[in-house]
C-alpha cells in the first residue's frame, strides 16, 4: 500500500478535477516565444478574498500590502504571474485595463478600481531578454481568460512558463524547462486547485525522482544542486530564478485566514523543489476563495500544499524545449 504522505491522491475521497471546474475563476494566457516570455492572468469575475505569502529572497511583487489582514481592501479582481523580471509588472496595467472595459472592480464612487496583485519571474536569459511582458500582453492575457469558467487551462511552455527555467546554480547551460502547471481536486462540495509558473532556482523532485534541474547535457546526468553547492562550485550571477503560483478554493474565508493558506500551501513548494526558498527565489503563492462553501483553513491549506507540488510536477512534465533548454519530455 503506497504511503499516503508520499501519494497524495491517496486520500480518501479526493477526486481530481480540472482547475477550470472550481467557480469564479479563469485563467488566460499570453506569450512570445521568440522572445521567450509571457505571462498568466487569473480573473475573478465576481472578485476573491484573497491572501499572499513571500517566501523568497529576492521577490518581485506588485500590491501585495494591500492583502494584509489589516488592510481596507477584501477583494481582488484578477491576479498576474508573469515574466520579465520586474519589467513584467507593467502587465498588470493591461489586466486592470480590461477589467475596467468590464465594470469590474472596487466601486470607488466616480468608477471602478480593479485590484490586481501580481508577481514575477526572472526569465530574461532565455530568448531575447529586451522583449517583455508589458500593457498590450496583460490586457491579451486577461482577453483570453474573459470572465467565463470551465475552460480547459494550456499547461507547460505556455503564459508566465515560457520562458521559465530550472536548475540554473552553474547556468543556462546546465539549465532545464519550467513551465506552468495546474492540479485541482473535489472533496465534497469543497474544491482546491493550484496554478503555477515553476522557475526555481533547485531542482524539482517528485517522490525521490529528480524531475528537471541542473543537468549535465554532455554526460546525460543530473548534477543535484544541492550537492554542487555542498561542493562549493561557483554559483552563476544573475541566473534568474522564483517560482509564483495561485491557490484558489470555492471554500468562504476571510482575509486573515486566505494568508494563512497561502502561508501552509508552501510546503508543496518545499516537496518538490529542492532547495526551495533561497536567497535567489521570489517564491510567492497567492490564496484566493471564490465560493462559499463552509471549511477548515487548516484542511485547505493542507490541500493547498497538495495541490501546489502536484501542479508543479505537472508544469514541469507538460514543458517543451526552447531556446535549446532542454525539457523533462526530451530526456524521456
Amino acid at each position: 500500500m503506497k504511503d499516503h504522505m508520499k501519494d497524495p491522491n491517496n486520500l480518501k475521497g479526493m477526486k481530481e478535477i480540472p482547475l477550470g471546474e472550481i467557480e469564479g475563476i479563469t485563467v488566460g494566457h499570453s506569450e512570445n516565444k521568440e522572445g521567450g516570455t509571457g505571462c498568466t492572468v487569473a480573473l475573478f469575475g465576481n472578485g476573491a478574498v484573497a491572501g499572499v505569502d513571500i517566501r523568497g529572497g529576492a521577490p518581485g511583487t506588485r500590491e501585495t500590502d494591500l492583502l494584509k489582514s489589516e488592510n481596507l481592501v477584501d477583494r481582488v479582481h484578477g491576479i498576474l504571474l508573469s515574466g520579465g523580471s520586474a519589467y513584467g509588472l507593467d502587465a498588470a496595467a493591461g489586466v486592470m485595463a480590461y477589467l475596467e472595459e468590464q465594470n469590474i472592480g472596487f466601486d470607488v464612487g466616480v468608477g471602478k478600481v480593479p485590484i490586481v496583485p501580481a508577481a514575477v519571474l526572472f526569465d530574461l536569459p532565455l530568448g531575447n531578454p529586451n522583449v517583455r511582458p508589458d500593457k498590450a500582453m496583460g490586457y491579451d492575457a486577461a482577453k483570453n481568460a474573459g470572465i467565463e469558467g470551465g475552460q480547459k487551462i494550456g499547461q507547460g511552455t505556455v503564459g508566465a512558463g515560457t520562458g521559465a527555467t530550472v536548475g540554473k546554480i552553474l547556468g543556462m547551460d546546465f539549465a532545464m524547462k519550467g513551465g506552468i502547471g495546474t492540479y485541482a481536486i473535489e472533496i465534497g462540495e469543497l474544491k482546491v486547485g493550484a496554478l503555477v509558473a515553476v522557475n526555481g532556482f533547485g531542482d524539482v523532485l517528485e517522490e525521490g525522482e529528480t524531475l528537471a534541474g541542473v543537468y549535465d547535457r554532455v554526460n546525460k546526468a543530473f548534477l543535484h544542486t544541492d550537492q554542487v553547492m555542498i561542493q562549493g562550485a561557483h554559483q552563476k550571477p544573475f541566473n534568474g530564478n522564483t517560482t509564483i503560483g495561485i491557490v484558489v478554493t470555492n471554500g468562504k474565508f476571510p482575509k486573515s485566514a486566505m494568508n494563512k493558506i497561502a502561508s501552509m500551501s508552501h510546503n508543496g513548494y518545499a516537496r518538490a523543489l529542492y532547495p526551495s526558498h533561497t536567497m535567489v527565489d521570489g517564491d510567492t503563492i497567492f490564496a484566493a476563495s471564490t465560493g462559499d462553501v463552509v471549511s477548515d483553513p487548516s484542511l485547505v491549506g493542507h490541500l493547498g500544499a497538495v495541490v501546489m507540488e502536484r501542479a508543479i510536477h505537472r508544469g514541469i512534465k507538460a514543458a517543451t524545449g526552447l531556446h535549446g533548454v532542454p525539457a523533462y519530455q526530451d530526456l524521456k
